[in-house]
């Protein structure tokens, strides 16, 4: 355990904290449009559209903040869909049951 080197680990360290970082905000990002441009539950598939643009955004979002995207395999890439939708699913859930209107 001593003689291992920690090289690489801080670049790893950020990479992962941007990811994480970008996919939350954009998460939430798109449910507070989905919650603008579909105020309620009958409208939901309208509300489905920022989702899928905050997804399709995020790799080269990535690309700008100098993460190497071109070495994201399926897990990264279903890694970063899944955590938009989460973040999204969450935060929209919680405006459509408090009944807020942004």
């Amino acid at each position: 355990m001593s003689t291992e080197t920690v090289n690489g680990r801080p670049d790893d360290h950020m990479r992962s904290l941007t990811v994480v970082a970008l996919t939350s905000l954009s998460g939430i990002a798109a449910a507070l449009v989905s919650s603008a441009l579909a105020g309620d539950a009958a409208q939901a598939t309208v509300g489905l559209y920022p989702l899928a643009a905050a997804v399709l955004v995020q790799l080269p979002a990535l690309r700008l903040l100098g993460i190497d995207v071109e070495e994201f395999g399926l897990k990264d890439n279903l890694y970063v869909a899944f955590m938009t939708f989460a973040f999204w699913f969450v935060t929209w859930t919680i405006l459509l049951t408090a009944g807020t209107a942004v």
